[in-house]
């Protein structure tokens, strides 16, 4: 299974001990902030097993982050291809931390490193980030890694009710 190392971060496999921190996460409010609910902990272990089954099927998806210093589980970031709900096709890249990790630069860090995986070692020729209109945040971190918007591709989430949470905007990197 590959991992991928950063200056500070490490991407890896699920372990077990990543399940309590990732419910925690999962059930934060400000970190859900921008997804319809919550998850309760057996979504979120189900969510982690499923991404770790990716992994093990194709060698990349959504990893595990850890902080390399102190070994510490701060979420995940990766690469996923596009849902089958959308109008386009593609891989799109990901992230989603702890509220601890936020304000240091970790997304940045992270994503930058699977745009790399998957342009050195995967050779997309595109990759894609998506998220809602109101995510402001995560909109900043595409524009720093290179990440350019794209209206034509803007679309309202068929799995989200009506309200601010359904418009969705998507960046999008070439090789």
């Amino acid at each position: 299974m590959t991992e991928l190392r950063t200056e500070r971060l490490l991407l890896r496999s699920w372990q077990e001990a990543d399940q309590a921190p990732w419910a925690a996460l999962n059930a934060d409010p400000e970190v859900r902030e921008f997804f319809p609910e919550v998850l309760t902990a057996e979504q979120s272990r189900a969510s982690a097993h499923a991404f770790q089954a990716d992994l093990d099927a194709r060698g990349w998806g959504w990893w595990a982050l850890e902080v390399r210093e102190t070994g510490t589980f701060i979420g995940m970031a990766g690469l996923d291809p596009v849902e089958d709900d959308v109008a386009f096709t593609g891989v799109e890249a990901g992230w989603r931390l702890a509220r601890s990790a936020w304000g240091r630069g970790y997304a940045t860090e992270a994503a930058r490193a699977v745009l790399r995986y998957g342009f050195e070692t995967l050779a997309l020729p595109e990759i894609l980030a998506i998220t809602t209109a109101t995510n402001l945040r995560s909109q900043a971190v595409m524009r720093r890694v290179g990440m350019m918007y794209d209206a034509s591709l803007d679309f309202d989430d068929p799995a989200v009710p009506d309200g601010p949470l359904r418009r969705n905007v998507v960046y999008r990197v070439a090789a």
